[in-house]
């Protein structure tokens, strides 16, 4: 039976920790609760907060509601919303470059073309968010984006995969089951142990990214770029790999899991 310890934090949420994953939070949760649709501030009061900041001391949301509020277009650079609520907010061309998102809900967010560059989001929770055409070059990624849509986004030389010499709560590392990741621009980025089950990976540039022990089950890798790609341990039972660009370049392929059960045409 897997073993489960639940924390509440001193701003009232509910942190999960599993043996198995750290990251299945929302069964504790209720979603429909004013804590997690409502907002407590405006746009307004946003950008006076905003207009305040500096750079020795950033705008600081941490623990705010702001769920459905609409922040498209503004500057929210270095911002910290740690374990903030932005559910179905609206962050469309954002900027949001090296902003703090740790531990933030942001479920069915839109953040569309939105600017994440080297921004941090563990444990942040993003089940459907859009991020089509986002740009997340750099950025630390340890969050569960289940369904999420990334077509044409940004995920160069981000650090997706799990750090085993600190995973205290679990198996902390990006999780992207089902996600549309079409397009997608993940040159040079870790996505070791990263769960992209069912993900469509059609024509992303996978070029010298880190797939090791990466779960690929039933993923769509048709017309991928995998040149200098590593595949060691990565499981690929059921995942689509056809026509992909620079296979014979790729690292490590023979030491891939379940090449056998691959399709290929």
């Amino acid at each position: 039976m897997m073993k489960r310890t639940v924390a509440v934090t001193t701003l009232g949420l509910v942190v999960v920790a599993m043996t198995a994953s750290a990251q299945d939070m929302m069964r504790d949760v209720d979603l429909s609760s004013p804590a997690m649709v409502s907002a407590e501030l405006s746009r307004q009061e946003v950008e006076a907060v905003l207009a305040k900041a500096s750079a020795a001391a950033p705008a600081d949301f941490t623990g705010k509601r702001l769920s459905g509020l609409d922040l498209s277009g503004l500057d929210l650079s270095n911002a910290i919303f740690r374990a903030a609520r932005l559910n179905k907010a609206r962050l469309a061309g954002t900027l949001l470059d090296h902003a703090v998102l740790d531990q933030a809900w942001l479920l069915d967010a839109d953040l569309t073309g939105a600017n994440l560059k080297g921004a941090n989001l563990f444990a942040s929770q993003m089940a459907r968010a859009r991020l089509d055409g986002a740009d997340l070059t750099g950025a630390r990624i340890a969050a569960d984006l289940t369904g999420a849509s990334l077509i044409g986004a940004s995920i160069a030389d981000a650090h997706l995969g799990a750090d085993m010499r600190n995973q205290s709560m679990g198996l902390m590392r990006a999780v992207l089951r089902s996600a549309n990741l079409a397009g997608i621009n993940a040159r040079n980025a870790d996505l070791s142990r990263v769960d992209l089950e069912f993900a469509s990976l059609k024509g992303a540039d996978l070029s010298g990214a880190s797939l090791k022990n990466a779960q690929l089950a039933g993923a769509d890798l048709t017309g991928a770029t995998v040149i200098d790609a590593d595949f060691e341990g990565a499981d690929l039972a059921s995942a689509k790999l056809i026509a992909p660009v620079g296979l014979d370049r790729a690292k490590n392929f023979d030491k891939a899991k379940n090449r056998e059960r691959l399709i290929t045409e």
